[in-house]
């Protein structure tokens, strides 16, 4: 059975010129009630981006740009990167946090790391041994020894490959901006949900 895509639109909160927060709204979906689930984390999350960058400075904030990726639209999931750049008054640079949603819109939930694995897999020292070994190969510098990612590490799928991020400043000096992990389903398919949302990008039909 065909999975069609979800139609998005694009809204938009303005404080003025220089504090515009555009986000994703799912539309039309047959199922009401996960439309009604899947906007609503959209706006949380947007509004914790909002609130993170508020908390973390006294002064004053002179510019805020919301902007939203879709990742994957396609075999009944979604997934979404959310990005909020604040400056804030004589600050020496802005600050940016991406954060990501996944939905298995065959389950109607939202979709945490472990989530996407077998049970009791190891899904923590695989994905992270995958990892330490992109940032030998790619001559990443980072501020302190990787060890091993979080269980619930940042992360969204585009496609056939999930991937693994870390916020500014969590293992790399500022100037690499995010440090990006893709890691394809096919590396990790002993390990994944069959059922769930990488096992589906594993199929080839």
């Amino acid at each position: 059975m065909p999975t069609f895509p979800v139609q998005i639109v694009t809204l938009q909160v303005s404080g003025g010129s220089q504090k515009i927060i555009n986000y994703p709204q799912v539309v039309q979906m047959q199922n009401q009630s996960l439309e009604r689930f899947i906007n609503q984390a959209i706006i949380q999350e947007t509004q914790a981006l909002i609130n993170q960058q508020v908390a973390n400075m006294p002064s004053t904030v002179v510019e805020m740009l919301g902007t939203y990726e879709i990742k994957n639209n396609q075999r009944d999931v979604l997934s979404i990167s959310l990005t909020n750049y604040t400056y804030h008054d004589k600050a020496a640079h802005g600050m940016t946090y991406i954060k990501s949603l996944t939905f298995d819109l065959e389950s109607g939930k939202k979709c945490e790391l472990k989530e996407l694995f077998k049970p009791d897999s190891n899904y923590v020292e695989i994905l992270s041994a995958n990892i330490q070994q992109q940032i030998a190969q790619r001559d990443i510098q980072l501020i302190e020894d990787f060890t091993e990612i979080s269980p619930n590490q940042d992360f969204y799928i585009a496609d056939k490959t999930l991937v693994i991020y870390f916020q500014l400043y969590e293992i790399t000096p500022y100037v690499y901006g995010f440090p990006m992990f893709p890691i394809s389903v096919y590396d990790i398919q002993d390990i994944i949900r069959e059922d769930g949302p990488l096992g589906r990008m594993a199929e080839n039909n």
